[in-house]
């Protein structure tokens, strides 16, 4: 080879890679979409085409057909579909393009998806997009973290609106924030305006004010506002602005439990941010804080990277799989002071007129409770505090797939005898309320206690729900509960992944 070839070689080997797609455009960024269904609100189409790789879409679990479709707002050529599958992903699919968004014509088929990320190459034309499953690789539904549409668009308007600017908070209630903003600028019209909450589109507006409702509380959210026109295309965001609900009086806690999942970072992220925004004097976890084991490296890899961050005011219980690691990860990773600040995995502690119990439920559930029953039962002698909360892992009485746990009686009947309020826990993973119930389980509203499952923090939802006696509303969707301590009364509102209310409780007084 002559020094001439060599170079040439070397050369080529230098040069950095140029993509086949580098003239192709992303198409489908922040683009109108539709689905076939959605496993709920959080979780809807637009999460995929929003550049987010923490925001999915996901639809109803277990059957086919499902898909999802993005509108680009124009006829264009495409060149590449890519795919950013959750762990829910198709195992056979169709990508399709419509000229019209209703008679579809398939561009690619695939049978032997494996997940990840996937690449389509097509050579097509349309303005609409489709990806249409037919066979679900998991148990689940479909998930996308994102969907990609690349080519080139020609003809008609392709210019977007100008940006929105001096968007501002209006006003504000304990349950909506106002907002409005100066219009946006177009070559031909701007048609709507979509407001965003946390990332997430929460509504559009015709005008240039919008009030968004049903929020939580005591609440701080970040807006921002964009700008669409007849084409579909749309602005950049605008400036974010902080804006928040009014806070009624009292002490403000959250409560969840089984919570961080590594095949599910997604989730136990959002509920965190929910918990940033309210602000509380404590969370109050209702075990399984960290899948699958417990153990110190998972906390640390998972559960501190989220929930974490409200570590120095957590009053935490163990569930079962931290007593998978023999409580070693929870204990380390807590620490004596957190996890055992009175010498056991159990322990009392108060604020204002309440006194809480945190109870350890996987050795009474087995059959061992050592010395825990009587250490509650002197302890709920010794209290003086007029309110009393109990939380722990395994309700005692359950409409979710676990049902009623005969096991736990010893934890609820001497919470019965002493009076005590109202009783949170988890293990099965949907929310439920109950009116009070007595030992016997049967509604007892003198004697009897309140209670609430509050298996929402992460975790995979567990949606085979069967209301038993006493039940006043149940849901399988993640969030965390709001709990407000004034006084001697108590209520509670559990907050989506939105920041909607999907339930409020209360205000009841201590018996």
């Amino acid at each position: 080879m002559n020094r001439t070839a060599i170079l040439l070689a070397l050369l080529t080997l230098l040069a950095p890679p140029v993509p086949a797609s580098a003239a192709d455009t992303l198409l489908s960024h922040d683009k109108p979409t539709t689905t076939s269904s959605v496993e709920d609100a959080s979780l809807n189409g637009g999460n995929a085409v929003d550049g987010s790789a923490t925001t999915r879409w996901a639809s109803a679990e277990g059957s086919d057909p499902q898909w999802i479709a993005v509108d680009l707002g124009a006829p264009a050529t495409i060149t590449t579909v890519k795919l950013t599958w959750e762990a829910a992903y198709a195992k056979e699919y169709r990508v399709e393009t419509s000229a019209d968004g209703t008679s579809w014509t398939s561009a690619k088929t695939v049978t032997s998806g494996d997940g990840g990320t996937d690449e389509v190459s097509i050579g097509a034309t349309g303005r609409y997009v489709r990806v249409y499953g037919t066979k679900r690789a998991t148990t689940y539904g479909y998930s996308l973290w994102e969907l990609e549409v690349y080519g080139s668009r020609s003809g008609g308007d392709v210019t977007p609106p100008t940006a929105p600017g001096g968007l501002k908070a209006t006003g504000s209630t304990s349950d909506s924030v106002s907002l409005a903003w100066n219009a946006a600028q177009d070559d031909v019209a701007v048609t709507s305006y979509d407001v965003l909450r946390n990332g997430n589109v929460v509504g559009t507006s015709a005008s240039s004010a919008f009030t968004d409702t049903g929020l939580a509380s005591g609440t701080t959210f970040t807006y921002t506002v964009r700008a669409r026109d007849a084409a579909g295309n749309v602005s950049p965001a605008s400036a974010p602005v902080q804006a928040g609900t009014t806070a009624g009086e009292g002490i403000v806690l959250v409560v969840a439990g089984d919570i961080a999942k590594a095949q599910l970072p997604a989730e136990h992220s959002q509920t965190a941010k929910l918990v940033e925004g309210i602000k509380p004097a404590y969370v109050l976890t209702v075990g399984d804080n960290q899948y699958d084991n417990g153990t110190l490296a998972e906390y640390q890899a998972y559960y501190a990277k989220t929930w974490g961050k409200f570590k120095n005011i957590t009053k935490p219980t163990p569930g079962n799989h931290e007593w998978y690691n023999q409580l070693n990860g929870y204990k380390s990773y807590f620490g004596a002071a957190i996890a055992t600040p009175q010498g056991k995995p159990y322990y009392s502690w108060e604020v204002g007129d309440w006194h809480f119990l945190a109870l350890d439920s996987t050795p009474v559930y087995e059959g061992k409770p050592g010395d825990e029953i009587n250490w509650l039962r002197q302890d709920l002698q010794d209290n003086k505090k007029p309110c009393v909360a109990g939380y722990w892992h395994h309700p005692r009485f359950n409409s979710g797939e676990y049902g009623d746990l005969k096991k736990m009686a010893p934890f609820w009947d001497e919470l019965v005898k002493a009076r005590a309020d109202v009783v949170f826990s988890g293990h099965d993973h949907h929310y439920e309320r109950l009116k009070p119930l007595n030992s016997s389980g049967k509604v007892d509203e003198a004697n009897g206690l309140r209670s609430a499952i509050v298996g929402i923090g992460g975790d995979n939802l567990y949606k085979d729900i069967k209301p038993r006696v006493g039940v006043e509303r149940s849901f399988a969707k993640h969030g965390v509960m709001k709990l407000t301590l004034s006084g001697r009364s108590y209520s509670w509102e559990i907050i989506g992944l939105d920041g909607k209310v999907l339930d409020k409780a209360g205000p009841y007084t201590c018996r």
